[in-house]
């Protein structure tokens, strides 16, 4: 991941309100039908694209549902689980095959009157180079015989260099924009819960899902109803997880 940051701002939350926040966060089953506001969706949706994202390419997109026939149809798609019941569904993909468009939109919406010279060359020549696997993955075939020999004499990103590899970049990236996604309708006192329970092929038969693009989570999100909890928090042992160096 090629870090080309230029502004490193101060945190605003304590640790204390961040833990609080993070703590209060769980998937809930269970909600009212009370609509959630388009002004404080929008809000969270520009939280959830905030997220680090590699090259800063945001390989990512949302389908925002709120209309009732779609929700009952999802409702059927994520085979009938309470959870799909909520006011609002917040289909979040992945998008692997919009890496040409956004280095080109990196240079068209840089924040600054004059793009640097090296912000061009960059999302011009290497970032394209780097994610073009070519048609059927040959490109990227060639890329890892090279980088084999290259690897010899130096580190070396190996990787995305395979279909399979930009499907993994992707989800990667929008993963995190789905955290950011989840903990800012927690702010707005929504609940969410991301669901992994559907039917892919009856769900790109409903929505409008471009080929392509990979649906990591059907985000549920709404007021908590009763008995929206159905279990008590449980996370192994941190020993099990993490390695001291």
């Amino acid at each position: 991941m090629t870090n080309l940051a230029v502004e490193q701002p101060s945190p605003c939350a304590t640790p204390a309100a961040l833990r609080a926040l993070i703590e209060s966060r769980r998937a809930v089953r269970r909600f009212t039908s009370e609509q959630v506001p388009d002004a404080i969706i929008r809000d969270c949706l520009e939280l959830a694209v905030l997220a680090p994202n590699s090259c800063n390419l945001q390989p990512w997109s949302f389908q925002v549902v709120r209309d009732p026939q779609l929700l009952s149809q999802l409702h059927h798609v994520c085979m009938s689980q309470n959870a799909a019941k909520a006011p609002l569904i917040i289909a979040v993909l992945a998008r692997p095959d919009t890496w040409r468009q956004a280095c080109q939109n990196v240079i068209d919406y840089w924040p600054e009157a004059d793009v640097p010279e090296r912000i061009r060359h960059f999302y011009r020549t290497t970032a394209p180079f780097q994610y073009n696997q070519g048609p059927f993955g040959l490109l990227g075939l060639c890329k890892r015989q090279l980088l084999r020999l290259a690897a010899l004499r130096k580190p070396l990103m190996r990787a995305p260099n395979s279909l399979a590899q930009m499907r993994l970049w992707a989800v990667k990236s929008t993963a995190l924009a789905a955290e950011n996604l989840m903990l800012a309708f927690q702010s707005h006192g929504y609940a969410t819960c991301p669901m992994e329970g559907f039917d892919e092929v009856r769900l790109r038969q409903t929505l409008d899902i471009p080929r392509q693009a990979i649906p990591i989570m059907l985000l549920a999100v709404g007021k908590q109803g009763d008995k929206a909890i159905y279990n008590p928090r449980l996370r192994f042992p941190l020993e099990q997880h993490v390695t001291w160096l």
